[in-house]
């Protein structure tokens, strides 16, 4: 589970300069091109992307950082349309302030080079949430065989160096970022990924030079001017690599970025002349000391008065601990609504929120923590980073993005996140499940805690049905699901009309038609999912002169193995446990008899990580099937990619093994 690499550097001084890479330089060959040279089915390929932060000494401000990106990408085929779409995050409210220069589509017509300037109208800035925003541009006359090229500038006050990812979808021929830091920092670097930059380093020294004009006031007025000139050693490291293939999305993985070859800084400290040295290297308990202390976190989570007389209330008929925690979870679930909003601090306060029904994540588990505590619970505020976030894998202030509560009792803690209508305790939302957490208790201690689900969520097939002489199915089929099955059931079913969502099914199964449908539990979250359908499908069996061919999975065999690459970098991730059960009885056709009926087989992976268990009889015109597979792990490692694979192999097979009936 936890072989992704993680490099600490410690740079050796050594003295190189990168080859140049200009923008403006695009040639009717490099138009004319029709495929990448690294990689032949590319829909489109990075030529360039250059990327450099450095510091700028102002009078006034002192230091600010700034920095560059500027890329050159070909496009070759209508499926790379999108690289004409690139943006670039900066911190909207901090001052920061972004610029795109040199933004140009290239284009072959009659044997010349026509050149097309990105437009006011496709530059625009997306607001991602409260802090952050994102400034997006749109290439103009994108066709086959363009080449763009564009350039970002952003200069910021704040001391945080960008993650510069070398990899994207799409193969880069070259990828290089430059950092130049003045002595007075001092970074931590760490790399992400399974491919290893070259790394140059040199230093050398910078003098500024300062003019300061000073007007005195008399009976004449005079103006004075000094200069000074400050010199300090600054390092500058060139990271550079080259022939670098796509990061592709593979099936079960959680989020691509997290595997993709990426420098990190994390400002580790300060030392200015004059001054004592500022250390900013953090622990796990540094982080969680500067979340608790922060007044968007700990002092909302301790805020009291604002709901005290409607827990009173709403425990009144309550005995039992499960009871209690039972009503105060599903009290703010109903209670508030949740406005997609991620992060961990508070915006408009727990108060607030309560009064309006609505908050952030942060607002909405903090209040629901502070209403556990009242009612007499050891309850602690979790932090999490989400899927889309990526792991937690070392300290720092943005390794988490997310909170949710944890309930201490009998030894184990209960999970719980009131921002989705239908989790349960330790049955979170699917965008929670990544790895490990932290609990931040009231003592200001921490505890990592695992966030991936230990019990197999179920899904119980029952189907009767029978085969008439026309090779025509039909029957019924009860469908149970449980816990995160049941969680995933409702946020797609309980979003979509009755008949939409049956239409949907019948496209996804041709031939397949659905009659007398029906729903139990859909928003009774305590309960199972129960499906009940009547079915035809006239798409099952197949028939050659006197025999038919059928398996008895009808239109639910999995007929496709998703694990197709050779070999896997990243773990497997099911984002749960689960178990697949399947009762299966079959009536065939009067004239008919079984002429091969497939045989039973067990087949498990080392450390029951996975097994599966086929057994199916004939007695009479009656074939009865017993399936059951089980994913016992929510992570596999990549380290038995070939077993799982194998593994899929053999059910999938198992699956589509089809019986043969015979005419008599």
């Amino acid at each position: 589970m936890k072989k992704i690499v993680i490099t600490t550097f410690l740079l050796i001084s050594t003295i190189g300069f990168a080859q140049k890479y200009e923008l403006g330089k695009v040639t009717v060959e490099e138009l004319k091109e029709k495929t990448c040279p690294i990689d032949t089915s590319a829909a489109a390929a990075v030529l360039f992307s250059i990327g450099k932060s450095y510091f700028s000494l102002t009078t006034d401000r002192g230091f600010e950082l700034v920095t560059e990106k500027y890329a050159k990408i070909k496009i070759y085929k209508k499926e790379g349309y999108d690289m004409a779409n690139q943006s670039f995050m900066f911190y909207a409210s901090g001052n920061e302030k972004i610029d795109v220069s040199k933004a140009f589509t290239y284009n072959l017509e009659n044997n010349k080079i026509e050149k097309t300037k990105l437009s006011s109208s496709g530059e625009f800035i997306e607001k991602v949430n409260k802090y952050w925003s994102k400034k997006k541009i749109t290439l103009p006359n994108v066709k086959e065989g363009s080449i763009i090229e564009f350039k970002f500038e952003v200069r910021s006050p704040y001391i945080d160096i960008p993650d510069w990812q070398f990899q994207t979808n799409v193969p880069v021929v070259y990828s290089e970022f430059t950092t130049v830091i003045p002595e007075y920092y001092i970074f931590n670097k760490q790399l992400k990924g399974y491919l290893t930059p070259v790394v140059k380093t040199e230093t050398n020294t910078k003098s500024e030079s300062f003019t300061t004009k000073d007007r005195s006031e008399g009976l004449l007025t005079k103006t004075t001017f000094d200069s000074e000139t400050i010199s300090y050693q600054e390092v500058k490291t060139i990271y550079t690599l080259q022939n670098i293939p796509a990061l592709k999305e593979e099936n079960y993985i959680n989020n691509i970025n997290n595997y993709k070859a990426t420098i990190l800084h994390e400002l580790s400290g300060k030392r200015f002349p004059n001054r004592p040295y500022e250390n900013f290297v953090m622990s796990w308990e540094d982080v969680v000391k500067g979340v608790y202390d922060s007044e968007n976190f700990g002092s909302e989570l301790n805020k009291t008065g604002y709901f005290e007389k409607d827990v009173d209330a709403l425990l009144a008929n309550t005995t039992t601990q499960d009871e209690k925690i039972s009503a105060i979870f599903n009290y703010v679930k109903s209670r508030m609504n949740w406005n997609e909003y991620y992060g961990m601090y508070c915006d408009d306060g727990v108060k607030k929120a309560y009064q309006d029904k609505k908050g952030n994540v942060a607002e909405i588990n903090l209040m629901l923590t502070a209403m556990l505590r009242y009612a007499g619970f050891e309850a602690n505020p979790v932090i999490i980073s989400t899927r889309s976030h990526g792991i937690a894998l070392f300290p720092s202030k943005s390794a988490f993005n997310y909170v949710i509560s944890g309930l201490e009792l009998n030894n184990q803690i209960l999970l719980m996140d009131a921002t989705h209508k239908y989790s349960l305790p330790n049955i979170l939302p699917t965008r929670d499940l990544n790895w490990f957490g932290r609990i931040v208790r009231k003592n200001g201690s921490s505890t990592e805690i695992d966030l991936m689900p230990k019990s197999n969520s179920k899904d119980i097939v029952s189907i009767m049905a029978s085969i008439n002489a026309n090779g025509e199915v039909s029957g019924k089929i009860r469908d149970q699901y449980f816990d995160y099955n049941a969680l995933i059931f409702r946020q797609i079913y309980n979003n979509i009309a009755k008949d939409s969502y049956i239409e949907k099914l019948e496209k996804e199964h041709q031939g397949l038609e659905i009659g007398e449908y029906e729903v139990q539990n859909s928003n009774d979250i305590s309960k199972p999912i129960v499906e009940n359908y009547r079915f035809t499908t006239t798409n099952a069996v197949e028939i050659i002169g006197d025999k038919m061919y059928l398996s008895p999975f009808l239109f639910f065999a999995k007929t496709e193995n998703p694990f197709k690459q050779e070999n896997r970098e990243y773990p497997i991730d099911f984002s749960y446990p689960y178990q697949d059960k399947f009762n299966i009885s079959l009536s065939i056709p009067e004239g008919y008899v079984v002429e091969v009926l497939p045989a039973p087989k067990v087949v498990s992976m080392p450390d029951e990580l996975a097994n599966f268990k086929y057994n199916i009889t004939n007695n009479g015109n009656q074939i009865q099937l017993l399936y059951t597979l089980d994913i016992n792990q929510a992570i596999i490692g990549a380290e038995v990619y070939e077993e799982l694979k194998a593994f899929y192999k053999e059910m999938i097979n198992k699956q589509t093994e089809k019986i043969v009936l015979k005419k008599v």
